[in-house]
């Protein structure tokens, strides 16, 4: 009998997610990654008071089965880079995201690294003036957006909208019909969105 590569995880083909990240202020926070008919199809949790990141993202509450880990070696800072690993994969990198330092404490930017460390892409908050607004007055009026590009081509957006115990981030990648953004680079995006946030709020 020929072996066999095993087929994408499911929980990475659909076109469209929601990201909810729920607050516990001593334990640190949770995120659900819902598909598009609202099951719970990823879920990690986030120790509080951690100064290096080391996310792990699994296929349900459980925690019984692991399938990414989202990693860095810098202490937290504006610049730090995360990389992503597939943990089904024997931990191969899938791709990597740094985050572009002074230019994020006036209008997030985050840029997208392949899995040999060469720049591809950039996710990017939608506008100057509307990032300015969102840090001077009460941010959770204005929902927030985030496009994704690769090369020239749009390849996601990501909509937040505010709540002062849960936060939430839709995802849309159907406008990248080449599938270019690898899903499990995308969504670790969003949870770096949501958890970057977290550690500086």
């Amino acid at each position: 009998m020929s072996s066999q590569a095993p087929p994408p995880l499911v929980p990475f083909q659909h076109p469209g997610y929601l990201v909810r990240r729920k607050v516990f202020k001593l334990l640190g926070g949770a995120f659900h990654v819902f598909d598009p008919a609202g099951n719970v199809v990823l879920y990690s949790k986030q120790k509080a008071f951690k100064l290096k990141e080391d996310i792990r993202i699994y296929t349900g509450e459980d925690m019984g089965t692991e399938v990414l880990t989202i990693r860095t070696d810098q202490i937290i800072d504006l610049g730090a880079t995360y990389h992503v690993h597939d943990s089904q994969q024997g931990g191969v990198r899938v791709g990597s995201l740094k985050r572009k330092g002074l230019k994020s404490m006036l209008r997030n930017e985050w840029v997208i690294l392949d899995s040999s460390g060469q720049e591809v892409g950039i996710i990017q908050e939608d506008s100057v003036a509307l990032a300015l607004l969102r840090r001077l007055m009460v941010g959770w009026l204005l929902p927030q957006r985030y496009y994704g590009t690769i090369g020239n081509n749009p390849v996601s957006v990501f909509t937040r909208n505010f709540n002062p115990f849960i936060s939430k981030i839709s995802l849309d990648f159907s406008m990248d019909t080449q599938g270019q953004l690898d899903r499990r680079l995308g969504i670790a995006a969003v949870i770096m969105l949501l958890a970057i946030d977290g550690k500086q709020g």
